[in-house]
């Protein structure tokens, strides 16, 4: 009886508004952290960018978050939304942490593995910005948006790889011969890691509403 009262109610869809417009901001962020590490002149200008949009961000969890405490009816359990802006939101909060890692150590050059994880990053957005614009549809799009919560699993593993083959040839190379140059790409490994770890976070909450409503 509930469960049809409930499907009677009107539901906020402003939310997936809101989900929308934060995921065009995680993209867009993800896509200059990548610019970033083209080096050189690309640096500097796309930190600005990475900065920007993650205020953008900032802003709509925000909007989220009240909107949840003064919405009657939400589109799914409330603990979900709030678990899904906010993971959302750690992941361009970590790609601004990587951003100001890079400019604070001056960094202009960077390793093939590191541009790799950074395509993995941006990847990673592109498949959240798909997930969340089919949540409007959950119980029809299940199938697909748990496939696009797998590959952003599978992204996190091979970052965790490119990583690790990325950081024993830094040793390799610098490890003795330039112990500041190993110190501050191991600072920037760690950094584009965590960056995909927060995605896959994304991708275990998505999941999560999905088995809940399915």
């Amino acid at each position: 009886m509930l469960r049809w009262f409930h499907a009677l109610m009107p539901k906020e869809e402003r939310f997936f508004e809101l989900f929308a417009r934060h995921s065009q901001a995680v993209l867009a962020g993800a896509e200059a952290l990548r610019a970033m590490l083209e080096g050189g002149a690309a640096v500097h200008p796309n930190y600005q960018i990475v900065m920007d949009r993650e205020q953008d961000a900032d802003d709509v969890t925000r909007e989220v978050l009240i909107a949840v405490r003064r919405t009657f009816i939400t589109p799914f359990d409330r603990g979900n939304i709030r678990d899904l802006i906010t993971s959302m939101d750690n992941s361009i909060d970590q790609m601004q942490k990587t951003a100001k890692g890079v400019v604070l150590f001056d960094m202009t050059e960077f390793t093939p593995q590191m541009k790799e994880m950074a395509d993995a990053i941006v990847k990673c957005a592109q498949l959240v910005q798909e997930g969340v614009q089919l949540l409007r549809s959950i119980s029809v799009e299940a199938v697909h948006i748990s496939a696009l919560t797998e590959r952003i699993s599978q992204l996190e593993g091979r970052a965790d790889e490119l990583h690790d083959i990325g950081l024993h040839e830094l040793y390799r190379t610098k490890g003795k011969a330039d112990p500041i140059a190993f110190f501050v790409g191991n600072e920037v490994y760690d950094h584009l890691e965590k960056v995909v770890d927060r995605f896959d976070d994304v991708a275990n909450v998505m999941h999560g509403i999905v088995i809940e409503h399915v």
